[in-house]
């Protein structure tokens, strides 16, 4: 199946539209995985098998696992996902911005190597920046289009003739760049207003939704202003709200409990 194909399958299935972010950070992990060569794997793999039947995607970031040289568990992590967990799709958040040969080499990483099933890329380059990942047919490619951060007002609200120029990222992914059917935008939950703009610019295109949980964005804002009118549409993604629900050897029962009440709170306002 393609990406798009496997998220709608994994909406209806697991009746979620929660996608967990796993963003490992050893200094949280409970006392017993410490010191260990593994942990990383370790403590992702047991918060994957505790929820996997709640979420619509899994979210790696990439940072967290290449600056403790542990890309070979990111590669096992992947691949455990899709042994045990077939049909749940992985996102690879690696937010990768480059042109010509150099982003053929970053959509090889994230197709061949870690074998993800999407990938988040900054489209700041423009449409050449984009293509050497739809190359792959089968995978997502998941713009950046308004970001959570405050920050990101600095230059996605920037007039760019009569529109802002996260519209116009909406509007060209939309209308122009998503002629093979595989882009997805990143939209953040701390902008219910912008969510919606986006939701009318294009369509039923899904939108990667962080900023609920620890960034305080708000769940039934997000949900009333991205489902789309199936109730779908939407991976909104919680990573330290859930991960570090627990830090002891219960955590990942910890775990599944937060994403239980994240996933049945999202489903509320669907």
């Amino acid at each position: 199946m393609t990406f798009t194909q496997m998220l709608a399958a994994a909406w209806q299935k697991n009746n979620s539209l929660l996608c967990v972010g796993l963003d490992p950070d050893p200094a949280k992990f409970p006392a017993h995985l410490k010191g260990r060569d593994d942990a990383i794997f370790e403590f992702c793999a047991a918060i994957v098998d505790a929820t996997a039947d709640l979420v619509c995607s899994f979210k790696p970031q990439i940072a967290y696992f290449a600056a403790r040289r542990a890309e070979d568990q990111l590669e096992a992590l992947i691949a455990h996902i899709h042994e045990k967990h077939p049909g749940i799709p992985v996102i690879l958040d690696a937010k990768r911005g480059d042109i010509g040969s150099t982003a053929e080499q970053y959509a090889v990483e994230a197709f061949g190597r870690f074998q993800a099933d999407a990938v988040t890329v900054n489209p700041y380059m423009g449409r050449d920046s984009v293509d050497p990942y739809l190359a792959y047919p089968d995978k997502g490619v998941i713009l950046l289009c308004r970001t959570s951060n405050a920050g990101g007002s600095d230059l996605q609200f920037l007039d760019v003739g009569g529109e802002k120029l996260y519209e116009r990222v909406a509007g060209l992914s939309a209308r122009t760049w998503n002629s093979t059917g595989q882009i997805s935008l990143v939209v953040g939950a701390t902008f219910p207003a912008e969510i919606a703009r986006v939701r009318e610019i294009v369509g039923d295109m899904p939108l990667l939704v962080p900023g609920i949980g620890a960034q305080g964005g708000d769940i039934e804002a997000t949900v009333k202003a991205g489902r789309t009118a199936d109730g779908t549409g939407l991976m909104i993604n919680s990573s330290r709200a859930i991960l570090y629900a627990g830090r002891d050897e219960n955590f990942a029962a910890a775990a599944r409990q937060a994403a239980l009440e994240t996933r049945d709170a999202i489903n509320r306002y669907r």
